[in-house]
């Protein structure tokens, strides 16, 4: 009997204690819930306030809260920054610069992350004297600061006659990308198993045929990763950009910020924005469609074994 009442007096001790400790447990996630919140806001903001900008005439943006919704949303200011904002002394919008910046970014892209591969696959799979010298030297050219190479780049691409063009900004990014595309995939092709290649090399397969019949396929979710890299990069690039390209040569940021310089008397904020939302759309694209892979790619090459 006296069992039985113990018992019976624990069990509401016991069931209190669970549930303070539920509450407890649901305090601590709404708290980080609400700082993650907090912080997501904190950054979308801005992004927020240029799509609302961007659909409004400049009278309702200066007589509106910059967080009030378009009453009147238009889509001459997409128009405008497309077609026809003034880009410095010429008003043709973004459009050609847009060319110019898909001229630039596909090929940097594809020759970095290409080259960058064939590097790891030799520098992880075959191993010779000096390879990590040889590791360590490719790595510098990460930390070296792109200002104190912009004067012997700009005599270099005079030499090679690549000056103020497409064809030099291509250069340039991809020889500055191969550090990042090498490190990726070298970490990446530690994971592979050397067993692997010491199979192919038995069946008679050359360093080439390893690589690109069974090393590359296997490499998906690294090579998502240098590619997303890479795009965002170079798009994004200003300094080259304008540093070594003039007027219609110009790439889409190096546009953009002509077009808002170049603004005289009342400033068309709303044509602005517009063009920032264009000039980032891509890759805001990129990182909303590949996203998760990026992540998984990097994770993929983050350990060995």
């Amino acid at each position: 009997m006296n069992t039985m009442t113990a018992a019976t007096e624990i069990r509401p001790l016991v069931r209190q204690r669970n549930l303070g400790r539920q509450a407890n447990r649901f305090m601590r996630r709404t708290a980080v819930y609400a700082v993650l919140i907090g912080f997501a806001a904190f950054f979308l903001l801005p992004l927020l306030v240029m799509v609302f900008a961007s659909f409004k005439d400049m009278d309702a943006i200066l007589h509106s809260s910059i967080l009030a919704l378009p009453t009147h949303p238009t889509l001459q200011p997409w128009r405008e920054a497309w077609s026809s904002a003034c880009i410095g002394t010429l008003c043709v919008g973004l459009r050609g610069y847009y060319l110019n910046t898909i001229l630039l970014v596909v090929p940097a892209v594809l020759i970095s992350a290409l080259v960058g591969a064939v590097n790891g696959y030799a520098l992880s799979k075959f191993r010779f004297r000096g390879a990590n010298l040889v590791y360590g030297l490719i790595l510098f050219g990460t930390f070296a600061p792109y200002q104190v190479m912009l004067v012997p780049i700009s005599k270099m691409l005079g030499l090679l006659g690549l000056s103020n063009g497409i064809g030099g900004l291509i250069l340039l990014h991809t020889l500055y990308g191969l550090p990042m595309t090498t490190m990726f995939f070298r970490n990446y092709f530690m994971t592979v198993p050397q067993d692997l290649i010491k199979a192919a090399k038995v069946d008679g397969a050359g360093f080439w045929t390893t690589f690109v019949l069974i090393v590359l396929p296997m490499s998906t979710p690294m090579i998502v990763v240098t590619v997303i890299w890479q795009f965002t990069s170079i798009w994004n690039d200003f300094l080259f950009g304008v540093s070594f390209t003039s007027g219609a040569n110009s790439p889409i940021m190096v546009a953009l910020n002509n077009m808002v310089s170049s603004a005289a008397g009342e400033r068309p904020y709303n044509i602005h924005m517009a063009g920032a939302l264009l000039s980032a759309l891509p890759t805001l694209v990129v990182y909303l469609l590949a996203g998760k892979y990026f992540v998984r790619g990097l994770m993929a090459g983050a350990v060995k074994g």
